[in-house]
């Protein structure tokens, strides 16, 4: 039984139009996450999705993209990323995947997963910036974001768990530091960090893939692996 975690399929079997083909990188990219998915996770395995899923802007048009995941082997555990714009309540997500038979599919979202001796927690967590830099609106949204990872790790730690963190924004990307998400990491002693989001070989360059300030940050994008999910644990 393993852990893995892969962010940023951007699925389009729901809207062909959509596709990220166009890009450098990203070429046949959905018949290489089904290769690598199926060469690489077993049955009894976990697999994070840390945002980004599907294309699809609603439950009902997501539903191709849902279909082939819940096909692949594995667990599923996802976070909400930038574009899910099908995501919805909890509840209404998981009662749609119940009616489905999408029954491999699980929803992070002021909640955490056991997996072993860890709690597998997280959030979509929201833009970095200076002091300032951030709008009003940013700001209420950072809010609940960190809010909503406190909420998870705190689950987790409650159930005896070490937790681990998933996001799919970066708590740093360059110079621009997220000090509200980091606070949090800082304060539950968290170890492990993953995230998705950027996308491209010279924003890759700019990303925190080793330890700061005591956290071990790991970039997932899908691109960035070459789709190729990757082990936690």
């Amino acid at each position: 039984m393993s852990l893995y975690v892969i962010g940023d399929l951007h699925l389009t079997f729901s809207d062909p139009s959509k596709t990220m083909e166009v890009f450098p990188g990203w070429e046949n990219y959905q018949e290489r996450i089904e290769k690598n998915w199926l060469e690489t996770v077993k049955p009894e395995d976990t697999v994070v999705i840390a945002g980004d899923l599907s294309w699809g802007i609603s439950l009902q048009q997501a539903e191709p993209d849902f279909r082939f995941i819940n096909g692949l082997p594995g667990r599923k555990l996802i976070l909400k990323g930038n574009h899910d714009y099908w995501w919805v309540t909890k509840k209404k997500m998981e009662t749609f995947f119940a009616e489905n038979g999408f029954d491999t599919l699980n929803i992070i979202h002021n909640n955490h997963y056991a997996y072993e001796n860890y709690g597998i927690c997280g959030t979509r967590g929201w833009v970095n910036g200076t002091d300032g830099s951030r709008d009003v609106q940013d700001e209420k949204v950072l809010k609940r974001e960190v809010q909503r990872l406190e909420t998870s790790i705190k689950s987790a730690v409650g159930a005896g768990l070490e937790p681990l963190v998933f996001m799919h924004y970066p708590p740093i990307f360059a110079s621009n530091f997220n000090y509200d998400i980091l606070e949090i990491l800082y304060r539950y002693n968290i170890k492990e960090c993953y995230y998705g989001h950027i996308h491209g070989r010279s924003a890759h360059e700019l990303c925190v893939k080793n330890t700061y300030d005591g956290v071990n940050f790991h970039l997932i994008s899908g691109d960035y692996i070459h789709f190729m999910p990757e082990k936690v644990l």
